[in-house]
């Protein structure tokens, strides 16, 4: 296993992945950028290096959503000491449940839910017990409000934040070491707008008029990542950032719990 240690990006070709990986490199961090787009890849690691030598940048490409290969992804990675994970891989799609490319959907529900279960368990197993340790699942404004046009990528949203708030509690209970947190965006200026609408442009100007832009975003990342709160989400109506506890429920040591069974010896 190499002495350094790295923060992984997945989906780092573009967007709030991109711009993360720049603002951790700011920092003197080592990273391993991972997204389908290797030439965009090879570009962030030039732009990446440039500015800061001494930063190691790794590039390994993968379609995460073929769930075989977030499994090869991460054996590929073992070799490798992990400090942080940053699952941001995901895309949207808009228009009516009814209406909804399905080809399409199953292509979001493997990314934004499978793959992501996939690398945070995998990473959580290794790493539970490493101190400094964080494991970042980026979800959605989109995954604590229904928005309309957007159930399905909004259902998968939810997914993730409930996901990474339950593990974050789970994790804390076990006194595991290992912190788990999640980033919920609203608007921003990225490719996403593009994706969701399949369209060749799209003018976050006229569709939103108040929203953020990526790198703003990787800096709200970081404050999360600085911070001891589990949940950073932007206010969809103040487009504030917020930093808070955990906002859905958590049944905790409810006595309405499935009972543990005893051990017998």
């Amino acid at each position: 296993m190499s002495n350094k240690k790295y923060t992984v990006i997945t989906g780092a070709s573009s967007g709030i992945g991109y711009a993360a990986a720049k603002a951790f490199a700011a920092r003197g961090k080592n990273l391993i950028v991972t997204a389908r787009r290797e030439a965009q890849l090879a570009r962030l690691r030039d732009e990446i290096t440039a500015a800061h030598p001494d930063v190691d940048v790794v590039i390994r490409t993968a379609d995460l959503s073929v769930p075989e290969n977030a499994h090869r992804l991460y054996d590929e990675l073992r070799a490798y000491e992990i400090e942080t994970w940053v699952n941001n891989a995901g895309f949207g799609s808009y228009g009516s449940v009814a209406e909804q490319n399905l080809t399409k959907i199953e292509s979001i529900l493997r990314l934004n839910i499978e793959a992501l279960t996939i690398l945070s368990t995998l990473f959580v197993h290794d790493y539970r017990d490493a101190a400094g340790a964080q494991l970042i699942n980026i979800s959605s404004c989109g995954g604590y409000t229904i928005v309309p046009t957007a159930v399905t990528y909004c259902a998968t949203k939810f997914y993730v934040s409930a996901f990474t708030e339950g593990l974050a509690q789970e994790l804390i209970t076990s006194g595991a070491k290992l912190r788990a947190k999640v980033l919920a965006p609203a608007a921003t200026r990225t490719e996403f707008g593009k994706v969701a609408n399949d369209a060749a442009e799209y003018d976050y100007d006229a569709r939103f008029g108040t929203y953020h832009t990526a790198e703003q975003m990787a800096d709200f990342l970081l404050r999360l990542y600085d911070s001891d709160k589990i949940l950073g989400r932007v206010n969809r109506e103040t487009y504030e950032f917020e930093l808070t506890a955990p906002l859905l429920p958590y049944a905790g040591n409810s006595s309405r719990n499935q009972k543990q069974p005893s051990c017998k010896r």
